[in-house]
């Protein structure tokens, strides 16, 4: 299911016209990306949360010449699902 797919789908469940309902499903989004990029935990009740998770930098190798290289600390967004949702998973 891509961005369009869930536009459609949320445009027929409440009667909205799919620009509409594409509009809704972008600001959700980018709600979400805007919350996480500040930091903050983004709880969404019977679907899971996002959390921002930082890797501090490190040494690595390069797999083709075995050199070692810096690997810069990152940041990334993480997602523990919610239970109600692996219920549905798993029937």
């Amino acid at each position: 299911m891509n961005n369009s797919d869930l536009a459609e789908l949320v445009a027929g469940e409440h009667s909205l016209t799919k620009t509409d309902a594409r509009k809704v499903v972008d600001a959700i989004f980018e709600a979400v990306a805007a919350a996480a990029a500040k930091g903050d935990e983004i709880s969404i009740s019977g679907f899971g949360k996002f959390k921002v998770k930082e890797s501090a930098a490190r040494e690595g190798r390069n797999p083709s010449t075995g050199e070692t290289i810096k690997i810069a600390a990152s940041k990334k967004l993480g997602f523990s699902v919610a239970k109600a949702v692996k219920d549905k998973l798993n029937g």
